[in-house]
């Protein structure tokens, strides 16, 4: 466009100067004329003396599309982007305004016509136009270079204008690196703020990578110490909404304002990592529509609290199943809501037995661990007693864990646990559901009882409706209630091989012909009283008593008498029971 790229060969690719010289203003000139060689250079295509158009060789490419004259520049833009960029561009730019009207109109010239070839060759080329044919004070006019070209005619010398020019490029890029280091911090910090709630000045303790593996691979969100008071209101005692051997659980509200129930662990230590990690594995590695869902956790160290272990799940509406049947809502539960309570804890338990990998035994089924949704679904939880269960592997815990009236007879007595061991568990917690009685509890002379000697005692004799709570809205058919009671009773049998699978449990529920199996005879009662074991003793015949289908014997004996005695008084032996059971 310039004359001086008229003399520049074509054929060569684009190469710059290693170290062009900057522009240096000629002597000072009047503002109502321009150098004669540049007026030649904007009224004619003769080419300009070189001398003039040093600095327009450096700032102009070659190879921009074979442009070698300012018609052939002219040509490739229209006319009337052409007249905006002279009518713009054809005043003093010394100060921001015109400078930004102008800039911006030069930089409409290489989407306008410049859109084939190489573009960055073509890069310097408007510019180079503007300052050369389109302002009246000419690219030698201070205003104008810095305009157009960025260069500063006030520096001294050349040597220290370079190094200035250098010094504004290099600072621009180190500003632009640093703008983009600071959004994508503040991009990640947000990212994990959102996942690990708001940050604080609390300790927050490293519980091994496995938890940090599983909030990778999961929803999971670890929770500060300041999110839980603030949820909780600083565990404040109105929010408590449920109390047990591990510590309270509390009823709270998040920041996303969805409301969640908190379960703090008490006396803890740093010995107790292990076992929170353990429960926080095993609620994380299950979702199923009847298992309650982990939403985080949180685990954290205070100077004034000390270690805080915290889990966070979803609020159950509803409460617990305890709270219906024991405690104060003063409602009875109809037997469609028991049913569907009854089957959504059937499949939460068959899916911890047989869908979650490795496989987990829950050890702790009980009335107030089966939580209960907005439309009373059934929602198993406190997995605190949970334990994996390799495939192949029966359990033998030299540390029994549970709640007296639901544990297993065999994993009371020896430790001896299996999927089993929950299934007992289940049958007790359906004898209440359908009766409304506890597991266990008195009777009027202040003997102790166990609900299931109570339900076997009425099924064996034809009485099993009789096992139904009185008063129960919207009771069913007589043959489903039935039913029902005898898959708790069979649920519960003293024998563990007696006892069904949960998936079996399942089956029987859901399909309406599936039968119950014929149920065992069960050995003496749990809770025996001396009437109870010289009855069944007598209806024996003997004083060893088995059940008819070959279980383990019982053998009574009593406390010798007095050689000296002349009669047995009421009450002078007193039996045991000796069992290999």
């Amino acid at each position: 466009m310039l004359h001086a790229l008229l003399t520049l060969p074509s054929s060569p690719p684009l190469a710059v100067a290693e170290d062009p010289p900057p522009l240096t203003p000629p002597p000072a000139a009047s503002s109502s004329a321009k150098p004669s060689a540049l007026s030649n250079l904007t009224t004619s295509d003769e080419p300009p003396s070189s001398s003039h158009l040093s600095t327009l060789q450096n700032l102009a490419g070659k190879g921009c599309v074979n442009i070698t004259t300012k018609s052939d520049f002219e040509a490739l833009v229209t006319n009337s982007v052409l007249q905006e960029v002279n009518q713009n561009c054809n005043q003093s730019l010394e100060n921001n305004s015109p400078c930004a009207l102008c800039t911006t109109s030069v930089s409409t010239l290489p989407a306008s016509g410049l859109s084939i070839g190489n573009l960055s060759d073509c890069t310097a080329y408007p510019s180079v136009y503007v300052a050369a044919f389109s302002n009246r004070f000419g690219p030698s006019d201070p205003g104008t270079a810095k305009c157009l070209f960025s260069l500063d005619f006030s520096s001294e010398g050349s040597s220290g204008g370079k190094k200035k020019v250098v010094i504004v490029v290099v600072s621009v890029v180190c500003v632009v690196v640093l703008l983009f280091a600071i959004v994508g911090l503040l991009g990640y910090w947000k990212l994990k703020k959102k996942r690990r709630g708001v940050g604080g000045n609390i300790t927050e303790m490293d519980l091994g990578s496995g938890l940090d593996s599983m909030e990778q691979s999961t929803t999971l969100i670890r929770f500060t110490i300041d999110d839980v008071k603030k949820a909780t209101k600083n565990f404040h005692r109105d929010n408590i909404i449920g109390r047990g051997g591990y510590g309270n659980v509390y009823r709270g509200v998040i920041s996303d304002g969805s409301e969640v129930a908190l379960k703090r662990f008490k006396n803890c230590s740093a010995a107790g990592d292990a076992s929170f990690t353990h429960e926080v594995e095993v609620i994380a590695s299950i979702r199923h529509v009847n298992l309650v869902a982990l939403r985080g956790y949180c685990s954290a160290t205070t100077k004034y609290e000390g270690y805080q272990r915290i889990i966070v799940t979803d609020l159950m509406k509803n409460g617990s199943l305890h709270d219906h049947l024991f405690g104060s809502m003063g409602i009875k539960l109809s037997w469609p809501i028991r049913q569907q309570i009854a089957l959504g804890t059937a499949r939460g338990l068959a899916y911890l037995h047989y869908g979650a990998q490795p496989s987990i035994i829950h050890r702790d089924i009980k009335a107030s661990n089966i939580l209960l949704d907005d439309k009373f679904e059934a929602k198993v939880a406190d997995f605190g007693l949970a334990k994996f269960n390799p495939e192949g592997m029966t359990h033998m815990s030299t540390r029994v864990a549970g709640t007296m009236g639901y544990v297993a007879p065999e994993y009371a007595l020896y430790g001896q646990l299996t999927e089993r061991s929950d299934v007992f568990s289940f049958g007790v917690v359906l004898l209440e559901l359908l009766s409304g009685r506890k597991a266990l509890q008195t009777d009027n002379d202040g003997q102790p009882s166990a609900l299931t000697d109570w339900a076997w005692s009425l099924v064996r004799t034809g009485r099993a409706l009789d096992v139904i709570e009185d008063g129960m809205p919207e009771p069913g058919s007589q043959e489903v209630l039935e039913k029902y009671v005898l898959i708790a009773v069979l649920c519960s049998h003293p024998q563990l091989y007696a006892r069904p699978t949960m998936d079996q449990v399942v089956k029987m529920m859901e399909t309406a012909d599936e039968s119950v199996p014929s149920i065992p005879e069960r050995p003496i009662p749990f809770v025996a009283g001396r009437l109870d074991i010289e009855r069944t003793v007598s209806m024996s015949g003997s004083g060893q008593l088995s059940s008819p289908t070959g279980y383990q014997p019982y053998t009574l004996e009593s406390e010798p008498h007095s050689s000296n005695s002349n009669s047995k008084e009421e009450g002078s032996s007193s039996p045991k029971i000796m069992s290999t059971y």
